[in-house]
């Protein structure tokens, strides 16, 4: 299994962490552990720079129109592309929901769904304790 630890969150950089489900599990987590190693290295690297460069350049990163707050992370290693979804927590607080390999040119609703579902129990949960 892929265990990720990506550094503390220095000033105003911000901090990528993996949406939990209430089991415990991590789809995100899980998603990484299904790509190859150089795949998974090439995702990590994207999230690095999420966290380090105060301005990410678009083809990395950018907020989805009418989606509630969803932001999509872009990858692209060789032909295949993946995306991340999530949201921010605060200001500098990344929150990963799910990710998925794009096949297709647009990207399916129902994942964009789950981030918005994930995210509002996310908050939700988050509220109680």
């Amino acid at each position: 299994m892929l265990h990720v630890h990506i550094c503390d969150n220095i000033g105003d950089m911000r901090t990528v962490n993996f949406y939990r489900l209430p089991n415990g599990t991590s789809p995100v987590e899980e998603f990484l552990d299904s790509l190859t190693g150089k795949q998974a290295q090439k995702v990590l690297w994207v999230l690095q720079l999420i966290e380090e460069l105060n301005e990410i350049p678009r083809q990395y990163f950018k907020k989805l129109v009418d989606s509630e707050g969803i932001w999509e992370v872009r990858i692209q290693f060789g032909n295949d592309i993946f995306r991340l979804f999530g949201f921010f927590d605060g200001g500098t607080l990344l929150i990963l929901t799910n990710g998925f390999a794009k096949k297709t040119q647009k990207t399916p609703m129902q994942v964009i769904a789950l981030a918005v579902r994930r995210k509002e129990e996310y908050l939700s949960r988050r509220k109680k304790s």
